[in-house]
């Protein structure tokens, strides 16, 4: 497949910029790959595609606030540092990038909070835009982590192109994430509600949980036209006894996977073994998924609408069809759907 199959006009109008007022209120289209049939319904709705023993797995990482605005000594230039990962909690080291990077060199000292509360000073340039931060503190590790996430904003996309807003800490995280370590939320997951989780649970399907923390190459630009030549991004995952028993008994029992999101379906199809069952790991995947793809594990998905270009898009055509996705989307747009992020979801069932 090639990069150019991977565009499409999107009005500008349709890429959301806020979520729906209630999480489980987005509306869904439902794609039936089999008879390519496509529904429109309410997020909701999904409840009546999954039965007693069904499986739904999701992604329990948690999004912190992994923006920070600082001022570089001397100049007073205002920076924005985005967290990337921590790096060595001894010393407090952080694998950032910086915007604007031109004007940050090794040795400069970058100062946070309006009283100066923290400063960082970069050790190190590992790419273009990307550097290696010390930051300087004396207190203990936990207040340290304390200080830093109370200096930092919840990272929406650029593409989310407004102020950031209290309701925002709450919003871009999924009611079930645990783990702190993902710089991007695992979108597909934002449209389940306490009370859309507890009627599926009195139905009887049960949930697994695994742990991708989403990295910004989620967003980062495809810029080679062969796709066999693009090189994801690793992210951390973790696939625990407690999912392989969940999903794999499921299998023996032909019932039905759904994968909520991109993120699942990346973890899930990363550790396989060759008769197609879940294996435990805990590590680094860079797998990137696109056109044609043969899936192990689950059979049906639920993700978001997604921008072109994007490998996320690519991985939701590699499941649904190449074809019939391209279809489903020039419906999304002449029906207005919401696009992104905060958009809405589509349900895509092979069963």
């Amino acid at each position: 497949m090639k990069l150019s199959a991977f565009n499409y006009e999107l009005p500008e109008e349709l890429i959301s910029l806020f979520p729906t007022k209630h999480r489980d209120e987005s509306r869904m289209m439902v794609i039936h790959k089999k008879t390519e049939k496509i529904e429109h319904l309410q997020f909701k709705d999904i409840i009546n595609y999954f039965n007693d023993r069904d499986v739904m797995v999701f992604n329990n990482t948690k999004v912190f606030p992994a923006r920070l605005y600082g001022n570089k000594e001397k100049t007073g230039a205002r920076i924005e540092v985005f967290l990337l990962r921590e790096l060595n909690k001894e010393q407090n080291l952080w694998d950032v990038l910086v915007d604007p990077a031109r004007k940050i060199r090794i040795g400069n000292k970058l100062y946070f909070g309006d009283n100066e509360e923290l400063v960082a000073e970069v050790i190190d340039n590992t790419t273009s835009r990307g550097r290696t931060l010390r930051f300087l503190y004396d207190g203990s590790y936990d207040e340290f982590k304390k200080l830093l996430f109370k200096l930092g904003q919840t990272p929406l996309p650029k593409f989310i192109n407004r102020e950031l807003e209290h309701a925002d800490t709450e919003r871009y995280q999924t009611i079930y994430a645990k783990h702190e370590g993902a710089v991007a939320a695992p979108t597909a997951g934002m449209h389940f509600s306490r009370e859309l989780m507890k009627r599926l649970e009195i139905i009887g399907v049960n949930f697994g949980e695994i742990t991708l923390h989403a990295g910004l190459g989620n967003f980062r630009k495809v810029d080679v036209e062969d796709l066999t030549k693009h090189k994801m991004d690793s992210e951390e995952i973790i696939i625990d006894k407690e999912v392989v028993n969940i999903v794999n008994n499921a299998k023996e029992e032909k019932r039905n996977i759904c994968a909520v999101g991109t993120t699942v379906m990346r973890t899930l199809e990363t550790s396989v073994s060759t008769d197609a069952r879940l294996k435990e790991y805990e590590g680094w995947t860079n797998k990137f998924l696109f056109p044609p793809y043969d899936f192990k594990i689950a059979n049906s998905m639920v993700s978001n609408f997604h921008l072109p270009y994007s490998t996320l898009l690519m991985m939701v055509s590699a499941f649904g069809g190449y074809e019939l996705i391209q279809h489903a989307y020039q419906v999304a747009i002449k029906e207005k759907y919401r696009f992104g992020t905060y958009g809405d979801a589509m349900l895509i069932l092979d069963f």
